[in-house]
């Protein structure tokens, strides 16, 4: 029978292509049975010694002369001595701010000392070839593959392959081929029979020791590839070194597809990543050390040192976006989509550090600068210690926390790695000037919208700046920066307004001197369109992609859509004082809002969170399981801490205390503060990150949050989320996935949901479970199209945004020179009726935002639209009018009741979901929406009668928008909609009758609600009487889609 099949003859295959590699290996190809391939290899010592010593004396015979002639005897015999001592040697973390390397990767990164020589043990890629001895050096490195090596001299067990690098392992690897084991039996034979340590002997295997010898072990079979950095018999983690499997949807699932190029679903393992170019840089630009802290027992601070190997997605993005760099210039995009989970800090600073060494093939160095965008304070720590492991130097990584002055510092020092956040990077920049000259590098972390707008114009004026310096002191707050751009733009008083428009415009453009790196998990559809690169179908699409379903797949994070649970809620309320007129919508919501921060509905809450809480979450993890209560206020926040804490102390409940997280100041009388901080709730006081390292500790189990934390931020203990907050979109995906990080022992979430729907969620969750994609591209032409709206409208005179321009384009410009056509606008505009006032609002929003966004994808070259856009800005403000309008009615009702009902548990199932298709920024319209007075004893009725106690806002918003996309789909009311200009007149038609019939159809999906309304006439009309306007407004109207109804 033919051996084609057996691993021998896949272990023959990897060698050949290793060979053709340019790998050394000893020993006949086929395999000869017999033949001892290992026999250079040297068990006591785990080297190769031969390639060691070959090494030094070809590569530096001045250091070797003075070793030999120091030890005269047995030269070779000692190096290998001295090199095995220094490989064992402990090089203990004395400081986590400084992560100390050890064994094999310090002496390759270091090399070692011995009395007057100096040595070192291999040669990295140099950053450029101008010095012709290191490239011939880097040349010479001595890449070896040995298969069937025993390596112990307590038994007669032998790996597949090690691969070494100038006599140092490097990797371990167990081949098992699929057609007689799999991936499985190659893992378990590490598990089971690599021990680090040997059983009988209890003597550590020097090969398997960590970090001392082989520095990453690979189980390879013909489909999948795992990895490990430390073995430790049983608990050894082996993670997936996988490509992921194409599933035809935009997205990849867990494995390998099939490769009809190399044959081998895993050839890519030693075709391409063990090519010898790719493999140095592995060992010598990714490999490195992370350290974390912790307290032991006596409460004394530890560290854990751990290898970081990039996982597959990681190594392929860095490498792809290198490429593209160089094959393409400066002044690219490039859009990362990686889920949570994936290691994207990780990954920026092994992108950050490549690019800030980066030649070109003329030998110019690529960028000035790098500069990392990002509101992580934990980045910039792991920036410096990853990039001072290969750099050997501090300072190369500087974070800007004060000033535009401490980054123009940075800049003239020519630091090659800059961070700072968006909000801090200053529209101008003292003593910098000319840097249209210099080329930058841009890593967006977290990359989303807010990078599309004004910000991102202030950071591309100021790399694109020539000319004379800006003046001293010319930075601006965030909040009045963009307002005064152009009086702080340049101190040249020659500058007209011609030219600071110009200069406002081309800083919309895209700049050539810089490259945009974004990385995110969620991208939004603005995002995609910045950052995104025309694909085949015509719409934006990342460059590089590691998808949320691949983690999933992978176990690098949990689906916290699993384990989900909602309540509804009943409430009643009584009229507790005299009658009087209110705004019926904005007294509605007012009434919602009171029912649900009362305290008799927070307490309840509370009942229902601890005690689930103790139930079903507090044994986890050996009992240091933790929950996060997300709210929709500061003030909710500190109402639930207050309610926590007297329910505990009450029920005597030792073992789940809770802290709470909010920014700023809370005064709230119901809780009796006053300008209450988070810490003044806290038990010790803790606050900001205090908090975070508080909550790391026994002492804490439940964080309650107010819009902090939600983002960002990683505690892998987080099982059981208790959300309190209407959460859409991003947010939502954003605030759970604080749940899906692994922790040994952890495989289930808990979420209970007291305000949104599960069906709303799943709906958050699916455009980011595969590929983002958009339905199209904004219209390029949607500003030409709104400002013609706006000139429509006659609420503005054009002469009135020209005198505008003269005074705000005007370097020593007054603002007494604005103020005049603005107030001229707003009192025609006031003159105006209700209906004209809000379209012509929700036009100038629009086209606010849209040449915000637009014009840094297109140049329009039209000084009028950037004159319209500053004056739209400036009128805004005026349009809102005054504050206020929020009925004060606390005192004027009562809740009779309030009751948590109707739990529900949900299996949201990501992978049953369709690809959802996210739609590009549209044309948008102010709507006209009359709040017409009621008595508030009318307001209070209508609530409980329509509600009937039992339907959450997030269930009724739900139904609403089910409802009126199937009335809008009917081409019957379609064609009554178009015939009727009123919709009193389209509500007298086929209207109440095709409702009755959505009704019906969405009984199945909205049992409770369907249930009341085809029971009870009043639910009947009153949800009739909420839904005809929408229905009517959206019928009449081109289809673009539904829009829910607010309530």
């Amino acid at each position: 029978m033919s051996a084609i099949h057996t691993e021998a003859q896949f272990e023959d295959e990897v060698c050949q292509a290793l060979k053709d590699h340019g790998w050394l290996m000893d020993g006949p190809l086929p395999c000869q049975q017999g033949f001892a391939y290992d026999q250079g290899y040297d068990r006591r010592t785990a080297l190769y010694p031969e390639d060691a010593i070959a090494w030094v004396k070809e590569t530096q015979p001045e250091a070797w002369e003075k070793f030999a002639k120091n030890h005269a005897k047995n030269p070779e015999g000692v190096f290998i001595q001295r090199l095995a001592e220094e490989l064992d040697k402990d090089r203990p973390t004395i400081r986590k701010d400084t992560p100390q390397l050890w064994g094999t990767l310090y002496v390759l990164r270091k090399g070692f000392k011995d009395i007057n020589a100096s040595f070192k043990m291999a040669q990295f890629a140099p950053a450029n070839r101008q010095n012709p001895k290191t490239w011939e050096h880097y040349q010479k490195n001595r890449l070896r593959v040995v298969r069937q090596l025993h390596y112990s001299l307590h038994n007669q067990r032998c790996i597949d392959l090690v691969l070494f690098l100038n006599g140092l392992p490097l990797a371990t690897i167990e081949l098992k081929t699929d057609t007689t084991q799999n991936i499985e039996d190659a893992v378990r034979q590490y598990l089971h029979d690599r021990p680090p340590v040997d059983a009988a002997s209890k003597q550590a295997e020097p090969l398997l020791s960590f970090g001392k010898r082989a520095l990453v072990h690979f189980a390879v079979s013909c489909d999948e590839v795992r990895m490990s950095t430390q073995l430790a018999g049983l608990a050894t983690r082996f993670l997936p070194f996988n490509r992921g499997t194409p599933d035809g949807l935009g997205g990849a699932g867990a494995g390998n597809a099939p490769d009809d190029v190399l044959g081998y679903a895993t050839g890519y393992l030693w075709h391409e990543v063990l090519q010898r170019d790719a493999w140095l840089a592995v060992v010598g630009k990714f490999l490195s050390a992370q350290i974390s802290e912790y307290k032991d027992e006596k409460g004394k601070k530890r560290f854990k040192t751990a290898l970081l190997f990039p996982r597959y997605h990681q190594w392929d993005a860095v490498n792809r976006l290198v490429a593209a760099t160089l094959d393409e210039g400066v002044g690219q995009t490039y859009l990362v989509q990686h889920s949570a989970g994936s290691g994207k800090s990780n990954t920026i600073g092994w992108l950050a550090h490549r690019l800030a060494s980066l030649h070109d093939a003329q030998d110019a160095k690529v960028f000035s600068s790098v500069i990392v965008i990002t509101d992580r304070r934990v980045l910039d720590t792991q920036l410096q210690d990853t990039i001072y492991q290969f750099d050997h130097q501090q300072g190369v990584v500087e974070r800007i926390d004060e000033n535009s002055t401490q980054l123009a510092q940075a800049l003239d020092k020519g630091k090659l790695i800059i961070i700072t956040t968006l909000q801090k990077f200053p529209w101008v920049l003292s003593k910098v000037g000319g840097l249209a000259n210099r080329r930058f590098a841009l890593i967006l972390d977290e990359a989303h919208s807010s990078q599309s707008g004004k910000g991102a114009v202030k950071l591309r004026q100021v790399l694109t700046t020539s000319g004379k310096p800006a003046a001293a002191g010319a930075e601006l707050a965030e909040s009045s920066g963009y307002d005064e751009a152009v009086a702080a733009a340049q101190e040249d008083a020659e500058l007209t307004q011609e030219d600071i428009l110009n200069q406002w415009m081309a800083a919309r453009q895209r700049p050539a001197n810089v490259s945009y790196y974004a990385f995110t998990a969620t991208p939004k559809p603005k995002t995609l369109e910045l950052f995104g690169r025309i694909g085949a179908d015509g719409t934006p699409a990342p460059f590089h992609v590691y998808s949320m379903r691949q983690a999933i797949e992978e176990q690098f994070i949990l689906d916290v859509l699993r384990g989900y649970t909602t309540y509804d809620f009943a409430f009643k309320l009584e009229q507790a004082g005299h009658d009087k007129t209110v705004k019926k919508g904005k007294a509605t919501a007012r009434l919602f809002r009171y029912a649900q921060l009362h305290p008799t509905s927070i307490a309840q809450k509370v009942v229902v969170i601890v005690e689930h809480f103790r139930a079903h979450v507090l044994h986890q993890l050996g009992g240091q399981a933790k929950a996060m209560v997300v709210t929709d206020s500061r003030v909710a926040a500190v109402r639930y801490k207050k309610a926590f804490d007297d329910y505990i102390r009450k029920q005597g409940h030792a073992d789940c205390r809770a802290l709470v997280a909010y920014s700023g100041e809370v005064t709230d009388e119901e809780s009796n503060v006053l300008k209450a901080k988070e810490g003044n709730l806290n038990d010790l006081k803790e606050h900001d990150d205090g908090i975070k390292e508080a909550f790391e500790t026994a002492a804490y189990q439940v964080l309650i949050v107010a819009s902090k934390f939600q983002t960002g931020f990683d505690q892998p203990k987080l099982c059981a989320m208790y959300v309190d907050k209407r959460l859409d979109g991003v947010l939502a995906v954003q605030t759970l996935s604080r749940l899906n990080r692994m922790a040994p022992g952890k495989d289930k979430t808990f979420v209970l949901d007291f305000r949104n729907d599960a069906e709303d969620i799943l709906k958050a969750f699916l455009p980011f479970y595969r590929t983002a994609q958009l339905s199209d591209v904004t219209d390029r032409n949607l500003v030409h199209q709104l400002r013609e709206k706006l000139d429509a409208a006659g609420i503005y005179l054009w002469e009135e945004v020209l005198e505008f321009s003269e005074g705000f384009f005007n370097k020593k410009g007054k603002q007494a020179t604005i103020q005049a056509p603005l107030k001229k606008t707003h009192e025609r505009f006031k003159a105006q009726v209700k209906e004209v006032q809000d379209r012509f609002r929700g036009d100038v929003s629009s086209y606010i935002s849209a040449y915000d966004f637009l014009s840094q994808l297109t140049d329009y070259g039209d000084a009028d639209l950037e004159r319209l856009h500053a004056f739209c800005r400036m009128l805004l403000p005026r349009l809102q009018g005054k504050a206020g309008g929020d009925e004060a009615l606390d005192a004027s009702v009562r809740l009779a009741g309030y009751k948590v009902v109707n739990e529900k548990e949900h299996q949201l199932d990501l992978e049953a979901g369709k690809t959802v298709l996210m739609k590009p920024m549209g044309g948008g319209e102010g709507q006209t929406w009359d709040d017409p007075d009621e008595r508030l004893s009318i307001i209070i009725q209508k609530m409980n009668e329509v509600f009937s106690g039992n339907l959450s806002e997030a269930d009724f918003r739900g139904y609403a928008t089910t409802l009126i996309s199937k009335m809008v789909a009917d081409p019957t009311l379609r064609e009554q909609a178009q015939a009727n200009d009123t919709v009193d007149a389209f509500a007298n038609g086929a209207y109440e009758g095709k409702l009755n019939l959505a009704v019906v159809d969405a009984l199945e999906s909205h049992n409770a609600m369907a249930d009341q309304a085809l029971r009870h006439e009043k639910v009947f009309k009153s949800l009739a009487g909420l839904l005809v306007g929408e229905v009517y407004r959206q019928l009449r109207q081109p289809s673009q889609g539904v829009v829910g109804l607010s309530v």
